[in-house]
């Protein structure tokens, strides 16, 4: 391929990822910065920042992993999940993927960068209101102990990758199966809470347990 031509793809390319990440940027908003890197300039590779968490801003430099692209072509496409920080030390779940051309050399990079410490804020204000007193004192506002039921259905659920009301009918037999084996089926009014937690009537319920 000509320089000309390679040099108008590479503009096509770059702005078709641009485009990919304020869709991205407008989705994720506001956990997550989505940033364009244009490696053909690594002393100017921010070609666009979305949900600007970083402080940077568009025409700073590439970071390290846009050089160690520039200089492998061989360097892994994507790399996910990595653990990074932002500048004021806050920490960071970081995702790269990089963009080559027609002919396999990095011309960009797709980088996002999501804020885990506002998560991890709300997860420790769900663990805080959700925490049980010591006192001894017990109530069961359910005495058929559907929880434990209910949990049971949940473990299923996640075993199988999807949720109580997603099983497919052939995982819904499985589960009642485990279920009867278990003695929970035993339980007072288990097949009606059986329905309720997966969303089904009681006769597919019943239908599911033959």
């Amino acid at each position: 391929m000509t320089q000309a031509k390679l040099n108008v793809e590479q503009r096509t390319i770059l702005e078709q990822v641009k485009q990919i990440a304020a869709g991205l940027g407008e989705t994720l908003a506001p956990f997550t910065e989505v940033v364009v890197h244009d490696l053909r300039s690594p002393k100017h590779a921010v070609l666009a920042i979305h949900n600007n968490l970083s402080g940077r801003k568009v025409g700073d430099p590439a970071t390290e992993l846009g050089l160690a692209r520039i200089a492998d072509d061989a360097y892994p496409q994507i790399l996910a999940n990595y653990a990074n920080r932002f500048a004021d030390g806050r920490q960071a779940k970081s995702t790269s993927i990089g963009i080559k051309d027609s002919d396999g050399r990095y011309i960009a990079a797709l980088c996002l960068n999501v804020d885990v410490t506002l998560f991890r804020s709300l997860t420790n204000m769900l663990e805080q209101f959700s925490s049980l007193g010591t006192d001894g004192v017990r109530e069961s506002l359910d005495p058929s102990s559907a929880d434990s039921l209910r949990e049971r259905i949940d473990r299923f659920a996640v075993s199988q990758a999807t949720t109580p009301q997603a099983l497919r009918a052939d995982q819904r037999r499985a589960l009642m199966q485990a279920l009867k084996q278990e003695g929970f089926l035993d339980l007072r009014r288990s097949m009606e809470t059986v329905a309720q937690h997966l969303g089904v009537s009681r006769a597919t319920v019943y239908n599911d347990a033959k």
